[in-house]
């Protein structure tokens, strides 16, 4: 008998689309009667409904979590923008995390150190 497999379970079943991209992200994981735990990774894949990230050890399936990206371009070309998230990691494996996006905001940090040069 010869193997057969469904294309339909073949294709992506993701309602959103993925970008593979890689930024810089702050992180921060909350457990029930637990302290917080903290760190910094880097995205390889977002979307409006989800994103993961390369971290070192695998954290809690099921936990809330508290992330901040560094957005590539700049307000005003000036000022840094963050997008911050939270939601539920809903699988983390060595190397890997992948978070199920509660909600989403950028934001302006109007409040970065800017440097000013002379002109006189």
């Amino acid at each position: 008998m010869a193997d057969f497999v469904r294309p339909d379970l073949l294709a992506d079943r993701r309602i959103n689309r993925r970008y593979e991209i890689t930024l810089p992200l702050h992180y921060r994981v909350s457990e029930r009667k637990m302290v917080p735990r903290s760190g910094s990774a880097t995205t390889c894949d977002l979307s409006s409904g989800g994103l993961s990230f390369v971290t070192r050890k695998p954290l809690p399936v099921g936990a809330h979590i508290e992330l901040i990206v560094d957005w590539p371009s700049k307000y005003g070309d000036l000022y840094p923008i963050d997008l911050m998230m939270t939601g539920l990691i809903v699988r983390s494996t060595e190397g890997k995390t992948a978070v199920r996006i509660g909600s989403r905001r950028f934001r302006v940090n109007s409040a970065a150190e800017i440097t000013y040069q002379a002109t006189a």
